[in-house]
């Protein structure tokens, strides 16, 4: 293949353009912040459980002091009606005497009631304060997600942004390169990842092997326009001043 070596030296700016995407393509999908979005969001999920589990077990709490605090005034103004009938001296003297029994046995089932009362009362605190810890360790995750996340994005922006930059200028380098020598270029970066490299120093800049004599007389003999490979990697090999070719 012929091509003028102004288009054959564009292959190294553009090559160098191609290194470049690559590399940000690399940094978008490796960004730290990738990892910390997930760990944090599977930290948001498992809080998440916590909360309902907390906040259903302050919510069962309530529900039996509710009933335990029921139980307590049915006996209280059970006991009052009694204790003012009694204060009254209504009824017989059999029924003050049994009322007078009830009143010391509504006592008794007072006690034990209000003791239970206040039994659940510290367990319906301390659920609470479960839940409610639950909801702020939840929530800082939430907030801190959410900065990541913000953080990501703005560094996927810039990232973008400047892969647009770098994809304009490849368009330009592809119209001077032309279709042709495009094609082979192509073609080999798919396969290798490179499709060009300078010959420096007698060395492939691509394979960093050096060219042995035999191949390096024929490099030196070959018209300016010829594309030249390299026998090791078949990457193109593009003269410079620094190729070594000098006799």
């Amino acid at each position: 293949m012929k091509a003028d070596p102004t288009r054959q030296n564009k292959l190294l700016e553009l090559q160098q353009l191609d290194t470049k995407l690559a590399q940000l393509d690399h940094r978008a999908k490796t960004l730290p912040e990738h990892a910390e979005v997930a760990s944090l969001a599977k930290q948001q999920d498992d809080l998440d459980a916590e909360v309902v589990k907390t906040e259903t077990a302050h919510g069962d709490v309530k529900r039996v002091l509710s009933k335990a605090e029921a139980d307590v005034a049915v006996v209280r103004e059970r006991a009052e009606r009694n204790r003012k009938r009694l204060d009254a001296g209504q009824g017989s003297a059999k029924d003050l005497q049994g009322m007078q029994h009830e009143l010391e046995s509504l006592a008794r089932r007072q006690g034990v009631l209000e003791d239970e009362e206040l039994e659940v009362m510290e367990q319906a605190e301390i659920a609470e304060a479960e839940a409610e810890s639950a909801v702020k360790d939840r929530d800082a995750v939430v907030t801190k997600l959410a900065e990541v996340v913000q953080r990501r994005d703005a560094t996927l922006q810039e990232i973008a942004a400047e892969r647009e930059q770098v994809l304009a200028g490849r368009e330009d380098l592809i119209i001077i390169v032309g279709s042709d020598l495009m094609a082979l270029y192509e073609r080999l970066r798919a396969h290798s990842g490179t499709g060009a490299a300078p010959l420096a120093r007698r060395c492939c800049g691509g394979c960093q092997i050096e060219i042995n004599p035999v191949e390096l007389s024929r490099i030196k003999a070959a018209d300016e326009d010829e594309v030249l490979r390299c026998e090791e990697c078949s990457r193109i090999l593009v003269r410079t001043p620094e190729s070594g070719l000098a006799s």
